[in-house]
């Protein structure tokens, strides 16, 4: 008699945990909750890549494309926002770390998939473009796959793929971020430097070299990303939903030529980009 309320008790026992469990994993809140109650945003911001990130020397404080996305969204959560300095090679480790919450402006990554979550909702669909030394204008990626052909691409990012992808006997130069590139560019030590759109405009309106959309046109999505847990849910869905409102009423690209034009930077160069309105 006693074996059997002992039985009896610890399955009462195993199934009131199991209750709490699931109760826990339902909750598609908890990532939101989590922010809320830490007070804070973590959202990453990178040195070199204007008008994307912009750090005022003085003050420290960043402003820029993605910074104020990602004020936008601290704001629906009624938190501040915290920033946490990185690269775009380095997401992936920062996220299995714990030291962000989201990322704007991520590409399409299978390997990358693998840690994090990815929202299914592009903020805003770009496209893939080089920014070429004067002299060289390539029409076509098969123009750029060939062994004297030098291209910077950044390291363990999307550019890098199409890079060893679409130009595998070009020899490719990785650079840590933009700024190297050029470096290298202006050094004359690469033809090319592969780069998101709005970036070769801006390159081109420097006098750095010349926007050029080879072809095929590649396609970049700019997407988000947050973290592989549990509860990210409600987060995922929030996101979709100002994703989806950005891309759909033109905010985002107006947000982008906003930028560009501030900067005299004309997009026209890159006509094919859903960032040009």
């Amino acid at each position: 008699m006693r074996l059997k309320v002992f039985a009896f008790l610890a399955a009462l026992l195993v199934g009131t945990m199991n209750l709490v469990s699931l109760a826990s994993a339902a909750d598609p809140s908890a990532v939101i909750n989590a922010i809320k109650q830490r007070g804070a945003l973590n959202y990453p911001v990178m040195s070199g890549e204007e008008p994307d990130f912009i750090k005022d020397p003085k003050t420290g404080d960043w402003t820029g494309i993605y910074p104020d996305w990602g004020r936008q969204i601290a704001d629906l959560l009624g938190v501040k926002i915290n920033f946490v300095e990185t690269t775009w090679g380095n997401l992936a480790a920062d996220f299995q770390a714990g030291r962000l919450d989201m990322a704007f402006g991520v590409n399409p990554n299978p390997k990358r998939g693998l840690v994090v979550d990815y929202v299914m909702e592009p903020i805003v669909e770009g496209v893939w473009t080089i920014t070429a030394r004067e002299g060289f204008e390539p029409k076509t990626w098969r123009d750029l796959n060939k062994p004297e052909v030098r291209i910077a691409a950044q390291s363990g990012s999307t550019m890098q793929v199409i890079a060893e992808t679409m130009a595998p006997k070009a020899k490719i130069i990785l650079v840590k971020n933009r700024d190297q590139a050029v470096l290298e560019m202006q050094s004359k030590r690469v033809d090319a430097i592969l780069l998101a759109d709005q970036n070769s405009a801006q390159l081109h309106k420097a006098g750095l070299g010349k926007a050029i959309v080879p072809t095929p046109v590649l396609r970049n999505p700019m997407m988000t990303a947050v973290p592989r847990k549990e509860g990210n849910e409600g987060f995922m869905n929030l996101l979709a939903n100002w994703s989806m409102q950005q891309r759909t009423l033109g905010l985002s690209c107006a947000h982008i030529t906003k930028y560009m034009q501030e900067r005299g930077i004309d997009l026209s160069v890159v006509p094919q980009s859903g960032k040009y309105c």
